[in-house]
């Protein structure tokens, strides 16, 4: 089975020795993206803004694999803070209308000191 590294310079720069994704026949395998811009800035504001970075960078990420946001299956949400939950489901549900399979774990801390970091898996 073939295995290709995905990379846009359109998302968060990655932030060690791994690809932004790794696209299959089957599945296209998204890694965890920060509240990052694409030059690698950490984006400041709400949870909600934050999350939102995060899914810009995984919808780019996705393009550049020839995928979609809407073909994503299944995510995972890391988040330092429980606290935070609602608040980024609220800008969460704008992105996967959806609904792809989830989880959502409390971590105890980030790469970058972030509060939030999401990945998934999507259809290609």
């Amino acid at each position: 089975m073939s295995a290709t590294p995905v990379y846009t310079d359109k998302a968060a720069p990655v932030a060690g020795p791994y690809s932004q994704a790794i696209k299959t026949p089957t599945a296209i395998y998204c890694s965890g993206q920060i509240p990052c811009d694409a030059e690698g800035n950490l984006v400041e504001g709400t949870i909600q803004q934050k999350t939102g970075a995060c899914i810009a960078n995984i919808k780019a990420v996705l393009e550049e694999a020839g995928s979609s946001i809407e073909k994503v299956v299944k995510v995972n949400v890391f988040l330092t803070d429980m606290a935070n939950f609602a608040t980024m489901n609220e800008e969460y549900a704008k992105w996967f209308v959806h609904k792809p399979a989830r989880s959502c774990v409390a971590v105890k801390q980030l790469p970058k000191a972030v509060d939030v970091e999401i990945e998934c898996i999507a259809l290609p």
